[in-house]
């Protein structure tokens, strides 16, 4: 079904909504709260979480890139369980550390006025990342974005594991540099 008549369900308040975004996507949402989480039934309840959040915010809204809303919807959930559960231990997992990667060059936001510049920083690392090779802006996005392992990206991308970590190594640099360039403190 396409995603047009999928968001019609929603917007008619028909409960096959949610059953054609499940055969849809369902999958996707799964993986990529499962990079994140680590955990198949911590991923499930956030891919749960999200059908409802979808089921609510439609109407009124009607996204126009589906899949993408719902991966960010997946994604934010998925990241906001994985704090609760690390609020109170720092366990060194693989999100702990792909999220430790960024610190370097994204700075954290730590307050309510920052938003503004917050979106700022989103506007020039999308900007940057549209300026890298497909190769590049693929890894950095399968490994900051959906949470992939690197093993996984090598794999996914035909590569050794080595040339992953180099690209997102060089990547990152040139993204701190560009950041600077633009005045954003890190």
């Amino acid at each position: 079904m396409e995603d047009h008549a999928i968001i019609d369900l929603y917007w008619q308040r028909q409960e096959a909504a949610i059953s054609e975004t499940a055969q849809k996507y369902g999958s996707f949402l799964t993986a990529l709260s499962r990079n994140i989480l680590r955990s198949v039934d911590d991923a499930e309840e956030c891919v749960n979480d999200t059908y409802l959040r979808a089921w609510n915010s439609i109407p009124p809204q009607r996204p126009s890139a589906f899949k993408v809303w719902l991966g960010r919807i997946t994604r934010n959930l998925s990241l906001d369980r994985w704090r609760r559960i690390n609020a109170a231990k720092r366990s060194g997992d693989e999100t702990d550390i792909l999220l430790g990667e960024l610190d370097s060059c994204v700075p954290a936001t730590k307050d309510v006025e920052r938003h503004l510049e917050d979106q700022e920083i989103a506007d020039i690392i999308s900007a940057f990342l549209h300026r890298q090779t497909v190769r590049n802006r693929t890894i950095f996005l399968r490994r900051y974005w959906y949470g992939a392992s690197i093993a996984e990206i090598a794999e996914g991308m035909h590569c050794t594991e080595s040339a992953v970590k180099l690209s997102l190594f060089r990547t990152r640099a040139k993204l701190r540099e560009t950041l600077e360039k633009e005045g954003i403190v890190l």
